[in-house]
């Protein structure tokens, strides 16, 4: 299989991408809603349903310095946890800059007519994307922070 998705997770929102290995690319597929801590894992078992994923990509909050903060606990939880739901491995990666790059794309889609205001809801999945297409377009065996197996 050469299908993965990737997360931006958020305390609120996490951001779902779908990529492809051989492509090397990745879109935007959704974003689901956190609440009381609780991602909705009704919709997050659908799109793993969906698309068969053999690797879980979750991008690691870090600061600008490279440091652990207190969101890369948050998203290491949420990591553990898909690789206990789905028992599959999944990997975290540095996502330094993907939300800055997420808002350059959405600003030139919009510039370019492609995207409305509306769609800015959607910022989240589009980060999820760029993560993921961090982690396909580096090597065959793509270097990251920590791979979790099963």
């Amino acid at each position: 299989m050469s299908c993965a998705l990737g997360f931006d997770y958020g305390s609120r929102l996490i951001g779902v991408a779908v990529g492809n290995r051989l492509t090397a690319s990745a879109r935007a597929l959704a974003t689901i809603p956190v609440r009381d801590g609780e991602p909705d894992w009704q919709q997050l078992d659908k799109l793993r349903q969906e698309w068969l994923p053999d690797t879980l990509v979750v991008g690691l909050p870090l600061t600008l310095e490279g440091a652990e903060q207190p969101a890369s606990i948050a998203a290491r939880k949420f990591a553990e946890r898909l690789r206990q739901r789905y028992a599959t491995t999944v990997v975290l990666v540095d996502e330094r800059h993907s939300s800055q790059e997420a808002a350059r794309r959405f600003a030139d889609a919009r510039a370019a007519g492609l995207k409305r205001r509306r769609d800015a809801a959607h910022i989240d999945a589009e980060a999820a994307a760029v993560i993921l297409e961090h982690w396909l377009s580096s090597a065959a065996d793509p270097p990251s922070l920590s791979t979790i197996e099963h």
